[in-house]
This record gives structure tokens, C-alpha cells and sequence, in this order.
């Protein structure tokens, strides 16, 4: 009954002209730009006002997309962020509690940029100058595929546990720049091309969280890629949503991909550090 009363309804508006018209001009008058240099995506559960905080900070990078992943978030932080997000290239893409590994995966294929860099709902910083300094090392390292500005990691495997966990590397200092075996997110740098030609996609074997970035780093550098670290100045604004809703499940997801991870790169961790090493210097 309610679908035929609308039909009804919109029948009449059609006939009697009542409905206002758009047209192209105003659609212009946005000013879409297909082709960004960065696509910044940023995933969320319920932490809409964290994620309010930082768009206008975002928004100073002129030449850039922002695409925010509403992970089954309850209906009062989608709306707020489908309010918030007003200009011609900003994207909600909502999705119902798939985790990190798949819905980073959908957006970055929806994204246009040139560079992509993937953010969580706890991060905050002062401005966007940690971009442009991420740009610049982009330019300055053709090879390099990601870039980190979170933590440098070294992952250690053990034998008698059968798996693998990334320990922040500590001797990384404040304002350097410098290769590394993996690093975690965010922010979490992807140069799109070469993450088109080599990588492809983010491995959907890890899903639905947990590891798949330092897999995807690793990968990296079998591709004859490069993995970097710079210090991007980040603050957590609270407790992200992955350690707040997740604890027991993020134990069990450490155990199921670190085993994982274990099988398939332990045995090749001297080529990736050396590998690591030439590319330093």
C-alpha cells in the first residue's frame, strides 16, 4: 500500500511540474575531478565524530578524493557522516561488519588516485603537510610501492609457535626516512600503479583482519617493490574501533594469520632483509 500511494503521489508532482528541476550547470558548479592525485580512505565503526574531526584537515589537500568505509556502523553514525560528506568527491561506502581486509580492498578499487592512503577512525593529525612529504618520497623512490607513517615493523617468525607477529622496529628515528620489511597501518601509503601491475589486490586469505598488511608488504618486495617508513606525526584520538569492539577476536584472528603469514613467508625472510638492506644502502 505504501509503494502505490508513492506512486501516486509522484505521479501527480510529475504532471503538475511540482518537483524541482536540476541541470547541468549546477552539476558542473561542483566540480568533480575524475582523476585526484590522492584517494584518501578511511574505515570506520562507530566513530563518525572522530571521523568528522579530521575532514576538515582533509579537505586542505585540494587535489584529492575522500572515500570513508561506514563498516555496519548503527544508524546514528551513518547519517552523520552522510551529512558530513558534502562535496563532489566525497564517497560513503557502507558495508555490514566486513572488517578491514575486504572493504579497504572494494575502495580502493573504487578510488581514481594516483596514491592512495588508507586511515582508521582514531587517527588525527595537525595538517596534511605529512602528505606532501609522502608525495615527495613517492617521487624521490620509483620503485617504492607502500609507504608507512605509523610504524616500521620487523616481523620475527618462531619456529615453536608456527607463526609470525610484526614488533615495531624502535631504532626508526623521528623525522627519517628508511626501508623496512613491513609497516602498519595508517596512515598506510599505495601507489596505485604499481599495486595495479604487481599486487593486485589485498589477500582476501587474511579476512577478514588482521596481518594482511604486513603480507601485502611482503609481497612487495618478492615483486622486486620497495616498502618505506617515514614518521607522518600521528595521534590516536581514542581507542580504535578494531581494539574496542574486537579483543577476543583479534586474538584469535593474531593466531589464525600469524600461523598463516608463517607458511607462507618464514622461509623467505633473509631474501626480503637483504633485499631491505640493499635498498638502504
Amino acid at each position: 500500500m505504501r509503494l502505490l500511494l508513492e506512486k501516486i503521489r509522484l505521479t501527480i508532482l510529475k504532471r503538475t511540474k511540482a518537483l524541482p528541476q536540476k541541470s547541468y550547470a549546477a552539476w558542473a558548479a561542483k566540480g568533480y575531478n575524475d582523476q585526484p592525485e590522492v584517494s584518501i580512505v578511511i574505515q570506520s565503526h562507530d566513530k563518525s565524530l572522530q571521523v568528522c574531526h579530521i575532514l576538515p584537515k582533509l579537505r586542505q589537500k585540494k587535489d584529492a578524493e575522500i572515500i570513508v568505509i561506514d563498516d555496519g556502523s548503527s544508524a546514528e553514525h551513518t547519517r552523520r557522516l552522510a551529512k558530513a560528506l558534502t562535496g563532489a568527491n566525497e564517497f560513503l561506502l557502507r558495508a555490514n561488519d566486513l572488517y578491514e581486509n575486504r572493504t579497504y580492498d572494494r575502495a580502493i578499487r573504487m578510488s581514481h588516485g594516483r596514491y592512495i592512503v588508507l586511515l582508521q577512525d582514531d587517527d588525527d593529525f595537525d595538517d596534511v603537510s605529512w602528505m606532501d612529504e609522502a608525495l615527495l618520497l613517492f617521487s624521490q623512490h620509483p620503485r617504492m610501492a607502500i609507504l608507512g607513517g605509523n610504524w616500521g615493523l620487523r616481523l620475527e617468525f618462531d619456529d615453536a609457535r608456527q607463526w609470525g607477529h610484526g614488533m615495531r622496529d624502535d631504532t626508526l628515528q623521528s623525522g627519517t626516512f628508511r626501508f623496512v620489511p613491513s609497516v602498519n597501518r595508517a596512515p598506510m601509503w599505495i601507489r596505485r600503479d604499481l599495486f595495479d601491475q604487481h599486487l593486485h589486490q589485498i589477500d582476501p586469505a587474511f579476512a577478514p583482519f588482521q596481518y594482511d598488511d604486513d603480507e601485502l608488504c611482503l609481497r612487495a618486495w618478492l615483486c622486486g617493490l620497495e616498502v618505506g617508513w617515514y614518521d607522518a606525526r600521528f595521534r590516536s584520538l581514542s581507542a580504535g574501533g578494531m581494539r574496542l569492539w574486537n579483543k577476543g577476536f583479534t586474538g584469535e584472528q593474531s593466531q589464525r594469520n600469524g600461523r598463516r603469514l608463517y607458511q607462507m613467508y618464514a622461509h623467505r625472510m633473509d631474501e626480503i632483509l637483504t633485499k631491505v638492506r640493499e635498498a638502504n644502502g
